[in-house]
């Protein structure tokens, strides 16, 4: 392999897994992760200049977290037209998991003729992107740009591969600690709104969770909605009863 030092890169990696770990123990913002993610890529991969996501999901394409306002066009662009390196490698990438268009402007054009054209003018003639999800109606992809054609070789190849494995790893590690979070969250407002109406109505829990589903249906919300209503309101008016201000009416439920 051209160009490739298998100790620099052993450090290169080592150094960018320490750093996306770096608040280990601590809930890590998936938006805080894709950011740190496209930024060590560009300081870790050889030759890559700007970089940024795209995600895929239930027939729609998505951006975000690009390093210049030109890459933030192009990924848009991909998004708008459902073509490009980064939808490629997001929902049907080979079993590498990289598409490379070594120049937009020459025969990768033909692969994607209407995305080429405005990456050639945004000034960015090679991309690389690497899935970072294998599974799941949600893909992503990690979108790597340069402004010379045919700069990605054997060795940025091999780098990106690499740093896409153990990012795919932190990037599912994340997305999985929010959605646990999200519905331990959701399972204790639940709870906590249960608590209110058995107390407020006298009825056991399963009586006060078909009162929740009953307003759910009623009103056309969440039923999480619902329950951190009612438990909002129900902590208006124990402040108001505490301050000696009216309680506010209870609400309509079942």
């Amino acid at each position: 392999m051209t160009g490739v030092n298998p100790d620099a890169l052993v450090v290169a990696l080592r150094d960018a897994a320490r750093s996306l770990t770096a608040d280990e123990g601590a809930a890590r913002e998936v938006d805080a992760t894709l950011d740190e993610l496209v930024h060590l890529a560009i300081e870790t991969i050889p030759l890559v200049e700007e970089g940024g996501i795209s995600r895929t999901g239930r027939g729609t394409v998505t951006s975000g977290h690009a390093t210049s306002e030109g890459v933030r066009r192009l990924d848009e662009l991909q998004a708008e037209l459902g073509e490009g390196p980064c939808v490629t490698a997001a929902d049907d990438a080979p079993a590498a998991g990289i598409v490379v268009a070594d120049d937009l402007a020459g025969p990768d054009a033909e692969r994607w003729p209407r995305f080429a054209p405005g990456a050639v003018r945004e000034g960015y003639r090679s991309l690389m992107s690497v899935q970072l999800t294998l599974h799941g109606p949600q893909r992503s992809a990690l979108n790597l740009y340069a402004h010379e054609p045919g700069v990605f070789d054997e060795s940025a190849r091999l780098t990106a591969g690499l740093f896409g494995l153990q990012a795919a790893i932190l990037l599912y590690g994340t997305e999985h600690a929010a959605n646990l979070g999200h519905a331990v969250t959701t399972r204790d407002v639940i709870g906590q709104a249960k608590g209110i109406l058995m107390e407020r109505f006298t009825v056991d829990d399963q009586t006060a969770f078909r009162m929740l589903v009953n307003s759910s249906q009623d009103t056309n919300l969440k039923l999480v909605d619902v329950a951190r209503w009612l438990t909002e309101q129900a902590v208006r008016a124990a402040e108001n009863a505490t301050t000696g201000e009216p309680r506010l009416p209870a609400p309509e439920m079942g």
